[in-house]
């Protein structure tokens, strides 16, 4: 039942001993088939090689820009999210795979409130050899964990342009509860977006944590690497 105060309104749950978090720091998190580790330049060089080659425009449609055509040219965009005050960047680097040992892609903590709480995983980029790999999921659950569980975070976030199918179906499949739509809310690349939001929040996040992490076991795998059941079966079978 909902609460009421003295003026008879109704208001939410009291958060007992709640304290503002803290910032989330550029650390290093380390999984089994992935190291997830502060952006720096020393893997901007990976980053072109591995997700800006010809072939590699649409991983980038969805971006703010569109793909760099030279090492310079990312460099200055890599080294723009570096600036920005509300961002920690970090690159993704495989374990395994074509890709192993080299920087595959980038993910940021974004909207950033500790005061609330509240934090987001924002702009994913993830290179063909990181697409649809175990690497690839582990580096968003390790970031998912590292938010929820070692800092205490609320909520964490997720959004995409409404039109980014693989993007929404990655949240989805994460665990991520699809809150609705901003209309008319930005415009990238001179386009205009509408961006879905979803989120997990702190409540929700131990029977997803379980999910990811059966899921990653490696008893759920076969020896050439073949999932023996999905993860969307998990999190579809984990406590509401």
């Amino acid at each position: 039942m909902a609460e009421h105060n003295e003026l008879g309104q109704q208001v939410g749950d009291l958060v007992v001993g709640w304290e503002p978090r803290p910032w989330p720091a550029p650390v290093t998190l380390t999984g089994q088939h992935v190291t997830v580790e502060p952006l720096g330049s020393a893997r901007y060089a990976d980053l072109f090689a591995t997700t800006c080659g010809p072939d590699d425009a649409d991983l980038w449609t969805y971006r703010p820009v569109p793909r760099p055509g030279s090492l310079a040219e990312l460099w200055m965009h890599l080294a723009g999210l570096l600036e920005e005050p509300d961002l920690v960047p970090f690159a993704l680097v495989p374990q395994t795979g074509p890709a192993a040992g080299k920087a595959a892609g980038i993910a940021c903590y974004a909207r950033i409130v500790p005061a609330h709480g509240q934090v987001e995983i924002a702009h994913v980029l993830l290179s063909r050899d990181l697409q649809r790999t175990t690497a690839a999921t582990e580096a968003l659950h390790l970031l998912a964990r590292h938010a929820l569980d070692d800092l205490g975070y609320r909520r964490l976030e997720w959004k995409c342009d409404s039109l980014n199918e693989p993007s929404r179906k990655a949240a989805a499949r994460l665990g991520f509860t699809y809150e609705g739509r901003f209309r008319n809310h930005m415009v990238t690349q001179g386009r205009s977006r509408d961006t879905d939001w979803f989120s997990i929040t702190d409540a929700e996040w131990p029977a997803l944590r379980a999910a990811h992490e059966h899921w990653l076991d490696p008893g759920n795998f076969t020896a050439d690497g073949t999932q023996r059941s999905s993860l969307r079966s998990h999190v579809a079978a984990a406590p509401s």
